[in-house]
């Protein structure tokens, strides 16, 4: 996997990673349905199966917003390619930069310019959005 691989797995998975709750009381007791005899299979028609549901996009702007919060602020993630990998706790060094801005096709400005890292930072959030990311105007300022 990539580095916006690793992106997209810390952001779409975040709140996966949290452990399922326990079964209330209330769903433990729950009656079971009573069993419906089978019709014979002379009788049985199919039935269209539905298209199955869209998931809602994932709200990148919240759930960094979140991560950020657990980590006293998050330094300018909001701009800084460098301050968003530390908040997803992946290496911000220049090579994986450099990478990262090959797997995204980024040819602006010197290697680690700040110019080629608000390059990175747009097309980041740009390819989250590609991918079912709901990114928010503020982040792809």
């Amino acid at each position: 996997m990539g580095i916006f691989g690793n992106i997209m797995d810390k952001i779409f998975r975040h709140k996966q990673t949290e452990p399922a709750s326990a079964p209330t009381a209330s769903t433990q007791q729950m009656p079971q349905p009573t069993p419906v005899p089978a019709a014979p299979a002379s009788e049985v028609t199919p039935v269209p199966q539905a298209a199955p549901a869209a998931t809602p996009g994932v709200d990148v702007g919240a759930v960094l917003s979140e991560m950020a919060a657990m980590k006293n602020g998050g330094g300018n993630y909001q701009t800084s390619i460098v301050d968003l990998l530390k908040l997803l706790d992946l290496d911000s060094s220049l090579a994986d930069r450099k990478e990262l801005a090959e797997e995204l096709n980024v040819h602006v400005g010197e290697d680690g310019s700040a110019e080629q890292n608000i390059a990175l930072h747009k097309a980041v959030m740009n390819k989250l959005s590609e991918n079912g990311g709901v990114v928010p105007d503020s982040l792809r300022q």
